[in-house]
């Protein structure tokens, strides 16, 4: 197929089975002009009823650029559940995007966002496209465009932009040279890169994690990141997409400044109002799993829930005593009143720090014992301490910011200290030492047996720390008492993101058990569900979402168990554990699991820590509730502000951004889109029939049973062997589900499964070049003798192409675009008569009732093929009634855009072309 192009000496050409790896150019002056070939009616040519639904169905898969009005779905590489298509209709409504998508953890929010950015760059809305996200998910961000959305993007990272900016000349930016990237936080952060973002910002933005661009807490980190998002949000002609989980941290301000990025109308908007909500539903999409379990008639498999149990454990004598020893020096730091009010917080929040690398584990506290407290060297007053401390000690930042889990040092400034003072620190760091280990550690045997439990139960846990040397103590530890089959990778900031998903691919690759310890470097955005089906706190975080977002990882879309594990370890007597259990996750855990998804964290949580701190350095050495009259106020406040935030609508406020039913219009236009989307591109059942039954015609033996088919590579024939990429020496079966999950290494029958890909353009190209002397899988020619016909009634598989030219921000462009149909004509009393769309479903896969002589069989198929001619015209008149149908569906699904919709085109390009010629024959007319 030759595709428009503006070289003068060259042709683009892709081939007809739609792989578009082999779409190349050809000289011009080598290229002549050629008719697509009719049929073969060489007896070894022709087949059966068959041929026609299966040639259908693989050239619906292969179809790289279908006529649908979505244009991204030709050439994606992912199937979107039908819940996913609401934000990118909501997308193709505005003018100019607008769009916060803030579904629920594990629902794909990373699919629909790039579903709307290639759909944008598809109709030449959108030329440039930068992704801003944090760094650990920077390359999972390039994997998932790549892969799925063939969107070749750049990561522009601290560690590659030399690389990337050594071909330019000075006056260049990679923001404008390279057209798609991916940009880490920890990039942009500096004025200069800011400045440079900005005066080559592209004209789609997507920023992840968007909540923590917001200034939820006064750090000035906070404050330039909110404040460039605000500089690439002036620019209303700029597609903006903010994607987050977490919308709403509990702070109001916090929450209308997010929306206020998208429309200045909704920062001042009352979200309680109707006129309210109504602004928020053009611009907002927020879902929880029981909102979308079930939708437009598709059920999406959630797991049902997690299994919670809190495992106690007390410290041993020698432990303990270890603590009261680090206590009293904490006490002794934070009360000391020298230096200034700077030197003081530092030495506050320090000493603060450090309890928690005791809780966490010997070697993190060894680790803090021996490290000078860099944490607040940026710090340049007490607020700007307290702001940042907040985040690093409190965990209030919900997102884990790149090297979060270093550990804290606990000497705030050691050149300054006296000996006596160093000495001490030395001393206690060496005892540390020798209290890790099971003997002397309560807590790692509680790991150990846990995790030996999991396992015996058949679930692979991840065990998250909150400490770089803790992840390593327990990593060794595990692989130390762990059977040998049983494979034990860790997973800290220290490793580049790269290494972290190569890490996570062993385990992916072994036959053993697995368990995987990390820290919160892999609580955001990196997807575990495929491998791990549990999830074990070894240190409990103090922010409730930072354990939802670690449990999120494994519980989401695609998870194969029905439940999900969750262990959470705590200590019954190191006075840090019990309160944030009791106060902080326990209570958050069931008003969410009340709400039926994410809740927003109250601000007075906060309080409850200060008060927690405040026992701790200045009162007994082990906090309860009921006895310490601070923690005991601030908890009866944390209370009575989580019942207003799961109180139901509307008194739930701004909170939550309104569910699909706010915006039924969009429903019910993918309610009609739907059925077009199913019988251009193939149904599920469609899909399912078509391998298992291009398989069987191969001779190769298919077992189905349990939503699922299972082929034995060993019956596969070479040529199919090749196309699906099988070795010659593989034994393991091949197994298609019909419906995700999929376990590793399974497919799953829908389009744009590889396999499936490739056994469809197999079956093409079979068809169209069949080896001399043998029978191609399906025919493009077959006659069938039957009762279901009482005349003769021909069906052709017709494809027709058409010119779309859309209006994109550069001026009309003209694509090619393409559907396969099946029309059918027959005798009537006043000549041909042709089908009409339910006859001819009717009548595709209608078997034979008898064989017909070789001889009469080759006859009627020359006389069908040599009818050709005297339908084009037929033919032709069809191409422009279904050109003009094409051309108000992409009209509609633009026509409230404005001048989006101005200019856009559609018109029938050359003649059709006759695919297959099938004739039925009824038997009346046996010979």
């Amino acid at each position: 197929m030759v595709l428009p192009s503006t070289e003068e000496d060259f042709v683009l050409v892709r081939p007809l089975n739609g792989d578009e790896a082999f779409t190349t150019l050809l000289y011009r002056d080598e290229v002549t002009p050629a008719e697509f070939p009719a049929p073969s009616t060489e007896l070894s040519q022709i087949g059966d009823h068959v041929s026609a639904s299966l040639l259908r169905t693989a050239m619906r898969v292969g179809c790289t650029s279908p006529a649908l009005p979505l244009r991204c779905l030709g050439s994606i590489r992912v199937q979107p559940r039908r819940y996913q298509f609401v934000p990118l209709l909501l997308a193709l409504r505005m003018e100019t995007v607008r769009l916060l998508i803030a579904d629920d953890v594990g629902t794909g929010k990373t699919v629909e966002a790039a579903l709307i950015a290639k759909e944008l760059v598809e109709r030449g809305e959108a030329r440039r496209m930068a992704v801003v996200c944090p760094p650990a998910l920077a390359e999972q961000w390039q994997a998932e465009l790549r892969d799925k959305f063939g969107i070749e993007a750049e990561l522009v990272l601290p560690s590659t932009v030399r690389c990337l900016e050594r071909p330019l000349r000075a006056d260049q930016s990679v923001f404008k040279t390279y057209p798609y990237t991916i940009v880490s936080t920890d990039f942009i952060t500096s004025e200069q890169r800011r400045a440079q973002f900005l005066t080559h910002c592209p004209d789609l933005v997507i920023v992840d994690e968007a909540h923590t661009w917001v200034n939820a807490s006064p750090t000035r980190l906070r404050q330039q990141r909110q404040e460039l998002l605000r500089n690439v949000a002036a620019q209303q002609d700029r597609h903006l997409i903010l994607v987050t989980a977490t919308p709403h941290s509990g702070r109001e301000n916090a929450f209308h400044d997010l929306l206020g990025m998208l429309t200045p109308e909704l920062a001042e908007a009352d979200c309680r109002s109707r006129r309210g909500r109504a602004l928020l539903a053009r611009h907002c999409v927020r879902r929880h799993r029981r909102d979308i379990q079930r939708f437009l008639d598709q059920e999406t498999v959630f797991p049902q829930g997690r299994e919670f149990r809190d495992e106690k454990y007390e410290w041993s004598p020698a432990y303990a005593e270890f603590n009261a020893e680090v206590l009293a020096y904490a006490r002794e730091a934070a009360a000391d009143p020298s230096g200034t009010k700077l030197q003081q917080r530092v030495r506050w929040w320090s000493a603060l720090a450090l309890l928690r690398s005791v809780v966490s584990s010997p070697a993190a506290a060894a680790a803090a014992l021996r490290t000078r407290s860099t944490t607040f060297s940026a710090a340049r007053s007490a607020a700007d301490v307290d702001a940042l401390a907040r985040e690093s000690v409190y965990d209030a930042d919900s997102a884990a910011t790149e090297g979060g889990d270093a550990v804290p040092g606990a000497a705030v400034d050691p050149d300054t200290l006296p000996e006596s003072t160093r000495r001490r620190l030395r001393a206690l760091a060496e005892r540390a030492e020798k209290l890790q280990g099971v003997e002397h550690d309560a807590k790692l045997r509680a790991l150990i047996a846990t995790v030996k439990g999991l396992l015996a139960d058949g679930c692979d846990p991840v065990v998250f720390c909150r400490y770089i040397p803790t992840a390593h103590y327990v990593a060794e530890e595990l692989r130390q008492a762990l059977p040998k089959n049983c494979a034990v990778e860790a997973v800290t900031s220290e490793l580049p993101p790269r290494e972290r998903e190569d890490r996570v691919a062993h385990l992916a690759a072994t036959d053993r058990r697995r368990v995987l310890v990390a820290t919160d470097c892999l609580s955001e955005g990196v997807n575990l569900h495929e491998l791990f089906p549990a999830v074990v706190h070894y240190d409990m975080a103090w922010n409730p979402v930072r354990h939802e977002q670690r449990e999120g990882r494994v519980d989401r879309f695609g998870q194969r168990a029905k439940r999900v594990r969750v262990v959470t370890l705590y200590g019954a007597d190191n006075g840090i554990d019990g309160p944030v259990r009791d106060v902080l996750l326990r209570k958050h855990r069931t008003i969410t699991a009340q709400a039926g998804g994410a809740v927003p964290v109250p601000t007075s949580s906060e309080s409850v820590l200060q008060a927690l701190a405040e026992s701790l350095l200045l009162c007994g050495p082990h906090p309860q509730l009921g006895r310490t009259p601070g923690l005991a106020e601030a908890s009866a406040v944390l209370h009575r502000e989580r019942e207003l935030v799961s109180e139901p609508a509307p008194h739930q406020g701004a909170t939550f951004a309104p569910s699909t039913g706010d915006v039924p219009d969009v429903v019910e236009h993918l309610e009609r889109l739907i059925p077009a989307i199913d019988d251009e591109l193939g149904r599920p059942r469609d899909i399912a029939s078509f391998v298992a039954r291009v398989f069987t015609r191969l001779g190769v033996p298919v077992h189905a049973d349990a939503g699922k088919l299972t082929v034995p590579p060993q019956s596969l024939p070479p040529g199919v062997r090749a196309a699906l990429g099988v070795a010659d020496t593989a034994h393991q079966d091949l197994v298609f589900r019909r419906d995700l999950p999929a376990g590793p290494h399974e497919h799953v029958l829908v389009r744009t499964d590889p396999a499936v890909r490739a056994l469809a353009r197999y079956v093409v190209e079979t068809a169209f070049e069949p080896d001399p002397g043998t029978r191609p899988v399906v025919q493009r020619c077959g006659v069938t003798w039957t009762g279901r016909v009482t005349v003769r009634t021909v069906l052709l598989l017709v494809r027709y192409r058409f010119l779309l030219t859309l209006p994109g921000v550069d001026g009309p462009r003209t694509v090619v675009v393409e559907e396969a149909r099946i029309r059918g004509y027959r005798a009537g009393a006043h000549g041909r008569e042709w089908l009409t769309d339910a006859e001819t479903a009717a009548l595709v896969d209608t078997p034979p009732d008898a064989d017909l002589p070789p001889e009469l069989v080759q006859c009627h198929a020359r006389r069908a093929v040599a009818e050709l001619d005297e339908i084009r015209g037929d033919l032709a008149e069809w191409g422009v009634v279904r050109a003009e149908q094409l051309r108000h569906a992409h009209y509609g699904i633009r026509a409230s855009a404005g001048s989006r919709g101005q200019g856009l085109a559609l018109v029938p390009h050359g003649r059709a072309d006759v695919v297959g010629v099938y004739v039925y024959l009824p038997l009346g007319d046996a010979p």
